[in-house]
């Protein structure tokens, strides 16, 4: 399940999104910091990703990564990133046409590393996080937090993070 699609979520997989988000948002310094982070990647003319540089300024810190990424992963990233949710899985079935490209692309983003290094705000410190998180050979699904970070709704992060369990 992706944590993008709320609704469709069971309140297991709400709440365990909602603490790893909250991990990242302590480690940011606020949660307002943490939603600016997203409207300021949101609001950017071209996909933060695609930065030349390897790094986005946002109003309280940066993002940096140790290699470019090309529009055309990019997009292609956005096109199987759909599918992750219902087949549990980036990489389409192997006889699939786009098995080959999907590889590629994984392959190219597997090893870059994101660091995002907050400005001085008491409490906040440097943390990284990768791309995919690969759970098996044949498996490999996007990073929570990448998704959240560059694909999600703003209003899905939000729920995520304002979200109590029930009971």
């Amino acid at each position: 399940m992706s944590l993008c699609d709320f609704n469709s979520l069971d309140e297991a997989s709400k709440e365990k999104y909602h603490l790893l988000l909250m991990d990242y948002v302590e480690k940011l310094g606020s949660k307002n910091f943490f939603l600016q982070l997203l409207e300021d990647i949101r609001e950017a003319k071209t996909h933060p990703l695609l930065a030349k540089n390897s790094e986005f300024v946002f109003s309280y810190g940066s993002i940096k990564w140790n290699k470019v990424i090309f529009k055309d992963k990019i997009d292609l990233l956005q096109k199987i990133r759909i599918h992750e949710s219902q087949q549990g899985n980036l990489l389409p079935p192997k006889g699939d046409k786009n098995y080959k490209k999907a590889m590629n692309l994984l392959r190219t983003i597997k090893p870059i590393v994101f660091t995002v290094r907050p400005k001085e705000i008491e409490g906040a410190k440097s943390f990284f996080f990768q791309a995919l998180t690969v759970v098996d050979e044949e498996t490999t699904l996007l990073n929570p937090i990448f998704d959240a970070i560059f694909f999600c709704s703003i209003d899905t992060v939000k729920k995520l993070l304002n979200y109590t369990p029930k009971g």
